[in-house]
């Protein structure tokens, strides 16, 4: 079976290993990879396994495993990543990934920070991303300007006609 992280590489030879622990996360993509098959595939013990022990107290277990058991998931991407390397202590990954909970899609777009503690690479926090706002490059056309079609109708009776 394919992995669900999008690696390219099966589950058993990607992300399997570090979920059973028979191997750590070389890196912290590899464990950001992981972690999100754990989703995927409802392994909730790695979750709270993988994630710093410093912030294991805010850890809900019933939530995490109703989020994952109610949520289908479409697909991870990797956007971003900073340090996390196998010679590294910290490390940042911005992913995002698409899945829908209650028949409503959502995408989960994030920076996740990471932590080599003890020679394992932990997941510390993440930081939400939220969509930029429009901005626009032209100033608003009125009802009453010109219509910028060139037509020489104002707005309202060109391009902007309800």
């Amino acid at each position: 079976m394919d992995c669900p992280c999008g690696s390219g590489r099966t589950y058993e030879e990607c992300c399997e290993p570090v979920i059973t622990g028979e191997a750590p996360a070389a890196t912290a993509e590899a464990l950001m990879r992981a972690r999100y098959s754990a989703y995927v595939t409802e392994e909730i013990d790695f979750l709270l396994e993988s994630l710093h022990p410093d912030h294991r107290a805010e850890h809900d277990a019933e939530a995490v495993r109703n989020w994952a058991a109610g949520s289908d998931w479409h697909g991870l991407q990797i956007l971003d990543a900073e340090a996390g390397g196998p010679e590294d202590d910290t490390g940042r990954v911005e992913f995002a990934c698409e899945y829908t909970f209650e028949d409503k899609d959502h995408v989960h777009h994030e920076v996740g920070h990471f932590a080599r503690h003890q020679g394992r690479w932990y997941f510390v926090e993440g930081d939400a991303v939220r969509p930029q706002p429009f901005r626009r490059e032209q100033p608003k056309v009125g009802r009453n300007d010109p219509c910028p079609c060139g037509s020489g109708k104002k707005f309202k009776k060109c391009c902007g006609a309800d």
